[in-house]
């Protein structure tokens, strides 16, 4: 799994183009304050995926606790490697690592799966504020 960790003060998205023809109705959204994870998965990340899990979680917490914020975002972005997984499997991992992070007091926010979207992002220059991570 590749991950690309955003800080944003504010994030924007209208769903744009379907890429996945079975998927619900994608609605616009906005968020503030909130630590972004931009994930890829891969087709070996479907044997681990429970480690893999836990490798974003643990990722996703320590960020926000950085920013100081329990605003996170979950979005599957194929973008960050050749190799990708089915996109049943992408969506299955960002609901349970959803699940798990609401259980622990994140407000978990999730932009439309199965589309490609106009964005507006606002984030600050700080090192902290864009983070690239490859789990094993």
């Amino acid at each position: 799994m590749r991950v690309l960790f955003w800080y944003f003060e504010k994030f924007e998205w209208i769903p744009s183009k379907k890429t996945i023809e079975n998927a619900p109705d994608g609605e616009p959204g906005i968020c503030e304050n909130a630590v972004a994870a931009f994930i890829h998965t891969e087709p070996d990340d479907e044997a681990n995926s429970s480690k893999q899990v836990k490798h974003l979680i643990k990722q996703m917490k320590w960020l926000a606790g950085k920013w100081e914020t329990k605003n996170v975002v979950l979005h599957s972005f194929a973008h960050l490697g050749e190799l990708k997984s089915s996109p049943e499997f992408a969506q299955k991992l960002i609901e349970l690592a959803s699940q798990r992070l609401e259980s622990v007091g994140y407000n978990v926010i999730l932009p439309p799966f199965g589309y490609f979207l106009d964005i507006k992002l606002d984030a600050p220059g700080h090192p902290l504020a864009r983070i690239y991570k490859e789990f094993n």
